[in-house]
């Protein structure tokens, strides 16, 4: 079963040219994956855990070395309203496709929107994998599977690289849809956007992202 794919950039409005220019990749911001039994090669010292400590089975190519993905080394990216306490790591944008090596970490996108040291000037984009089969994400703490919605609540506090975000809203968007939303990629002073994979309670596949806004609490 292929649980692990890259992500593509489809159509972005010309309105959000500077994202085009950066080469961001939608379709699918997070993807879904699923745990399971690991294979032959996924039972190397090198196999991929989820949070709960268990193998997460991967079929894919692995980043590539120009993404210069790190799972840690920025910060912790922390929501208490929601139990969420993770290392944040950074990973770049690379020939239209993002790929976050691991699932135990958030991933600021160093080539869009700006450093959470510069969170005042821009926006700071913040992905992260969530996981369906019974595995656990990081995702997977801002995400209401059952009633297809954020678990996160607006009012809820988010916390990046020690920078204090309240969130604003949730939406869930169609992952054919989200590369051409204007608004979700807007470079806006104090912003932040996290984006994960909403899960379908069947277990199948995710057809849509969450995003989740929050502004800088200053």
């Amino acid at each position: 079963m292929r649980i692990l794919r890259r992500w593509r950039r489809g159509d972005i409005l010309a309105a959000t040219a500077v994202v085009v220019a950066l080469g961001l990749i939608t379709g699918g911001v997070i993807l879904s994956q699923t745990p399971g039994m690991p294979s032959v090669e996924a039972e190397a010292s090198f196999a991929p855990l989820d949070l709960a400590g268990r193998p997460v089975q991967v079929d894919g190519s692995t980043p590539a070395p120009s993404a210069s993905a790190t799972p840690d080394g920025v910060g912790r990216v922390s929501a208490p309203s929601v139990g969420l306490d993770v290392p944040l790591g950074a990973v770049n944008v690379v020939d239209d496709v993002l790929e976050p090596p691991g699932f135990t970490s958030a991933y600021w996108v160093r080539n869009l929107g700006v450093a959470p040291a510069d969170a005042a000037s821009g926006t700071v984009f913040v992905v992260m994998h969530s996981l369906r089969g019974g595995g656990v994400g990081p995702g997977n703490a801002l995400i209401d599977v059952d009633r297809g919605r954020a678990r996160i609540a607006v009012g809820a506090d988010i916390t990046v690289a020690g920078v204090d975000y309240r969130v604003d809203r949730t939406e869930a968007l169609d992952k054919s849809a989200i590369g051409g939303d204007a608004d979700v990629w807007a470079d806006t002073p104090g912003r932040l956007v996290v984006i994960t994979c909403l899960q379908r309670p069947d277990g199948k596949p995710s057809t849509e992202n969450m995003v989740i806004e929050a502004s800088r609490v200053v």
